[in-house]
């Protein structure tokens, strides 16, 4: 260690101690490395590694207690309100906002691998047609490897910004048709003159008796949909994929093992557990008797989309949700009693010290899912949505991650609690 490196001393056990190097990043809390403890006879025991930094990272910056998500930098407000969504993409993974001519040249590389394999279509024919989307969807991009296995090298830094394109520009087509497959519709091809968010509305309404003509209110807000989901820093989904990509697996089989993490109702269900919980309170009238629930700690009923375990603070994501979701229920004219719910709940949890104590805000998911829902989006479509819109963030990291010098595979250690060694027993003596 160089004379001016800060460090933390830690009392070992057995009366030794260890010098652990301190370091700080751009903002957030300094992390102390503990990458010699292997030396010692001691480890770190961290459950959901709440307390650990599992690697270095220029990508997302949150500071949950103050309600501040960066993307390279540039708040989340800011890119909402004055980006597109593959314009972020463009700064996920390379750092930078582009000028306008590697904006257009990255616009037309995506719109170029828009299209599937069309055997990819026999794929979907040995699912059942009441298969969860989201079931669909990790078999899917997992065998995306098997059509496109010219780009697998992943250190080769060609392979992998075309792997990463071709991510970004089929997820929309493959969710599209995870849709379309569970209806019984045909799937319908993207449209290379449209947008990215107006082309997956396409692509989801359209019918081959019946062409779409998207709301712009809609296609913007889908838009910003896709930008609020981007990234979110080193969360379930993202913290899997950086554990598969450790192995050096192909990043589509990688991606896969992201989606898969996201299907889980606490990460990328939640937007569809608000409407079930809409659902479940049927009637405004009937709102009181829930928050009573809630505020019951004996009672297993919580309020879903509120709060988060990250911000204990407004959402940032949020409040641009909550703009967004008047806006879209006033530009459909939707008179629908669960989202008289939705809006009459929001009012009343906004007001009631009980949440604001505990800052159990509304959270984008409670957004997301009553916007998505008033665009015609079914609730089992609602973490395909997510998936897509994070797959940006996930090959950012895994990118990110193979192109760090010294990279090995993950492996945890952990704490043994099961039995001490014993003897096998014979059969006839147990």
């Amino acid at each position: 260690m160089s004379d001016n490196q800060k460090t933390a001393t830690l009392s070992l056990p057995n009366n030794e101690s260890l010098q652990l190097p301190v370091y700080e990043g751009t903002y957030g809390a300094p992390v102390i490395d503990i990458g010699d403890l292997n030396k010692s006879s001691v480890f770190t025991f961290d459950p959901g590694f709440r307390s650990t930094a599992s690697c270095r990272s220029d990508i997302t910056f949150i500071d949950g207690s103050n309600g501040i998500l960066l993307h390279r930098g540039y708040p989340i407000e800011q890119l909402a309100e004055s980006s597109e969504y593959l314009e972020v993409c463009y700064l996920l993974l390379n750092g930078e906002l582009p000028n306008e001519t590697q904006k257009q040249n990255f616009y037309d590389e995506v719109t170029h691998h828009t299209l599937v394999h069309e055997q990819l279509i026999n794929f979907f024919n040995g699912f059942p047609r009441n298969a969860h989307p989201m079931a669909i969807m990790c078999g899917v991009v997992g065998a995306l490897s098997a059509f496109y296995h010219d780009t697998l090298d992943i250190q080769n830094d060609e392979h992998r910004t075309n792997s990463a394109l071709r991510l970004i520009a089929k997820m929309p087509t493959l969710a599209a048709m995870c849709y379309k497959y569970s209806v019984g519709h045909p799937f319908i091809y993207p449209r290379n003159d449209m947008s990215y968010a107006e082309n997956f509305l396409n692509m989801m309404f359209s019918l081959p008796t019946f062409d779409y003509e998207p709301n712009p209110v809609l296609t913007q807000t889908m838009d910003k949909i896709f930008i609020l989901h981007a990234d979110h820093e080193q969360n379930a989904s993202t913290s899997t994929v950086r554990l598969a990509g450790s192995s050096g697996a192909n990043p589509f089989a990688c991606i896969a093992s992201g989606i898969a993490a996201l299907w889980g109702p606490a990460h990328g269900g939640a937007n569809e557990a608000v409407i079930h919980m809409l659902e479940a309170i049927e009637h405004p009238k009937n709102i009181p008797a829930f928050l009573k629930r809630a505020k019951d700690k004996d009672d297993p009923f919580r309020l879903m989309g509120f709060g988060h375990r990250v911000y204990k603070n407004f959402d940032p994501r949020a409040k641009i949700m909550r703009k967004s979701c008047h806006d879209v229920l006033q530009a459909v004219g939707v008179n629908d009693q669960l989202f008289d719910i939705a809006l009459q709940l929001e009012d009343i949890a906004l007001k009631d010290s009980y949440f604001l104590d505990r800052k159990l805000y509304p959270n984008v998911d409670f957004y997301s899912g009553i916007i998505m829902k008033a665009i015609g989006i079914p609730t089992n479509m609602f973490s395909v949505i997510f998936a897509l819109s994070r797959t940006v963030g996930w090959v950012a990291h895994w990118n990110e991650m193979i192109g760090t010098p010294g990279q090995s595979i993950s492996r945890p250690r952990q704490l043994y609690t099961g039995a001490a060694k014993r003897d096998f027993v014979p059969l006839n003596q147990r």
